[in-house]
């Protein structure tokens, strides 16, 4: 069988206008020779009826008071939902189908509620079905412990059911489907300019993904990478191709990864930089900071240590904490608040000389002051004030020739 995967999420599920557009997609693709497996997101967002923030609203309305191995039997409702609605649809244009839970479909997980993650999926239930000719819909987000209980995935789980689904089936192909036509060089509504991207790599769309680009999460892109199985980010609304995500490897034909030094631009806003100096006749300041951020579970990021200190961000939303934190021990930290993290991020800037000098002399053309840099082999990250965050992802957009 050609297996062919295609996740929608829950703006694609979120009125009829738009089950009619997954109703044509799944129709066309069936024509094409695929056999389907149809993974979903509850329908809608917040404020939506079956949303998963709205099921949380239901807990909060009697004081937060739930375990979490029941709140996870809670929220696997809004999926199972969109399961039913789309199945029902399905069959009402004459297409077999089979709507089943993460577990019915063979997903196990451990038990970590909220945040689960798969040990293994069983997939002989799916494909006993698609030998039959049935499209398979599969509820997202969700799985099933060996003791039978259910299970989430956290943060991206729908992605992260729809690749992992893929592996386990040997699927020719991941088809992630969302409100946007692919995966675009910048955010654009800070930069009007902002270019889809017919191709990209796996390692790039995950250091997008994880510096702030919310088009398909980076744990669902790892497996897919792992697995060898190319992506397409789609629009639920059109029928344009979007973005391939995949590697030269698995390239066919005359089509290649465009040769670019710089793919894209990504921020994160709402951030806290903290500095803190070494007390006089300290040895482990260092220490002493870090064990008390983890104490206080308070994520730590873009972080860079000398032997004096330590400069690093933290949100927003946690810096009056970690700065009270770092009181009680002791220190006198030094806080930088309304910040935000610009990144630039490309697999061919790796060994190029000159990329972070460009980098410096786009800002400094707009007088943007860089707080904090940092690099690996794909990403240069600078630190400016929120503020200027828009004028820096424009400004660096143009330097690296993006919007051409």
């Amino acid at each position: 069988m050609r297996i062919l995967v295609q996740k929608f999420g829950g703006t694609s599920l979120s009125t009829p206008d738009a089950r009619e557009h997954v109703v044509r997609h799944i129709m066309r693709e069936r024509e094409n020779g695929y056999s389907l497996v149809i993974v979903v997101s509850a329908m809608g967002r917040k404020g939506d009826p079956y949303a998963t923030d709205t099921l949380l609203q239901l807990v909060s309305q009697n004081g937060g008071r739930l375990q979490p191995r029941e709140q996870d039997m809670l929220l696997n409702c809004g999926e199972l939902i969109s399961a039913a609605v789309l199945s029902s649809l399905l069959q009402s244009e004459g297409i077999p189908t089979i709507a089943l839970s993460g577990g019915q479909a063979g997903i196990r997980t451990d038990e970590q509620y909220g945040h689960a993650r798969i040990k293994s999926i069983r997939p002989d239930v799916m494909l006993n079905h698609l030998e039959q000719g049935k499209v398979v819909i599969v509820a997202g987000f969700q799985g099933m412990t060996e003791n039978g209980d259910f299970t989430t995935l956290g943060r991206g789980g729908s992605d992260t059911s729809a690749t992992a689904l893929g592996a386990a089936l040997q699927a020719e192909m991941v088809d992630i489907y969302t409100d946007v036509n692919g995966i675009l060089t910048a955010d654009p509504r800070f930069v009007e300019d902002a270019r889809q991207l017919s191709t990209v790599g796996y390692t790039e769309i995950c250091n997008m993904a994880r510096q702030g680009a919310k088009v398909i999460h980076p744990r669902a892109v790892e497996i897919a990478q792992q697995a060898r199985i190319p992506l397409r980010v789609r629009s639920t609304f059109s029928t344009d191709e979007g973005t391939l995500v995949t590697d030269n490897s698995l390239l066919a034909g005359d089509i290649r990864v465009k040769d670019r030094h710089v793919t894209g631009i990504a921020h994160v806003s709402g951030v806290t930089q903290i500095s803190v100096q070494a007390i006089e006749g300290s040895s482990d300041m260092q220490l002493q900071v870090f064990q008390a951020m983890a104490r206080n579970h308070i994520s730590v990021d873009f972080i860079n240590v000398t032997p004096g200190g330590a400069v690093y961000t933290v949100f927003d939303h946690d810096a009056g904490r970690a700065i009270e934190v770092l009181k009680n021990i002791g220190f006198n930290p030094v806080a930088t608040k309304g910040c935000a993290k610009v990144s630039v991020i490309g697999g061919g800037m790796n060994g190029v000389p000159g990329i972070m000098a460009r980098i410096v002399e786009a800002l400094t053309e707009q007088s943007i002051t860089i707080l904090q840099s940092a690099d690996s082999n794909t990403t240069i990250w600078v630190l400016v004030k929120e503020q200027d965050m828009i004028p820096a992802l424009r400004a660096l957009h143009h330097k690296f020739e993006l919007h051409l």
